[in-house]
């Protein structure tokens, strides 16, 4: 599969396609600038060597056109970006991950925009799309190291049933990552929020803790 990155040079943005292009499909890097994505691409295959052949450096236009479309911006670029290239995502699986957070103090808040959820939101920018949410508690850091496993759930939200079963396959590739399914898009706005808790349980307890859940069989 072609699988298009947007953001592709943040934390999570490497990590998602580094571990994408891992598991065998071809990845399109994106960012507005080519060659930051070309410097980025050249940093991460240097790394990895040839498990990552098929990652690919590109701009953000070039990566909306792949099969899938993972939106990986940080969260305040994340509606804009969708929002840019509406035309391109229409009818296609979209994956958003991010997560509207602030830090306050000793702990991160949610901000949730008016549609409940980041997600919600990015659908309502790109009606023709099939946003899916997921991978909102896997840290960015971690998912960039190719040779640990993640250890984590990704809880998988929304409301095109084949969009979401499609994510959830994808994700399984991924060493160390259990999908399981979250229902509709509505669901969506739980996950973000929770992962405010999560970040906060980490810097308080300097830990490196994420999701998981006991008594489910995926």
């Amino acid at each position: 599969m072609e699988i298009g990155v947007l953001g592709a040079t943040g934390p999570a943005g490497r990590g998602i396609a580094a571990r994408l292009a891992d598991a065998g499909h071809t990845v399109l890097a994106g960012s507005r600038q080519r060659a930051r994505t070309a410097t980025v691409v050249e940093e991460l295959q240097t790394k990895w060597g040839r498990r990552l052949d098929s990652l690919r450096p590109a701009t953000n236009e070039e990566a909306a056109a792949g099969q899938v479309v993972v939106v990986a911006t940080n969260w305040e670029a994340a509606l804009e970006t969708t929002q840019a290239h509406a035309a391109q995502l229409a009818g296609k699986v979209v994956i958003a991950m991010a997560n509207g957070l602030r830090k306050e103090g000793r702990e991160f808040r949610p901000v949730m925009p008016p549609e409940g959820s980041l997600a919600a939101a990015m659908q309502a920018a790109a009606p023709d799309a099939r946003v899916v949410a997921a991978l909102q508690h896997v840290p960015a850091g971690a998912m960039g190291e190719l040779d640990t496993p993640l250890q984590t759930d990704v809880v998988v939200c929304g409301d095109d049933d084949d969009a979401r079963r499609q994510v959830m396959g994808l994700l399984d590739e991924i060493a160390g990552l259990r999908a399981l399914d979250g229902g509709s898009l509505a669901n969506a706005a739980a996950v973000e929020a929770f992962a405010a808790v999560i970040l906060t349980v980490n810097l308080r307890h300097k830990g490196h803790g994420t999701l998981r859940l006991d008594g489910v069989e995926a």
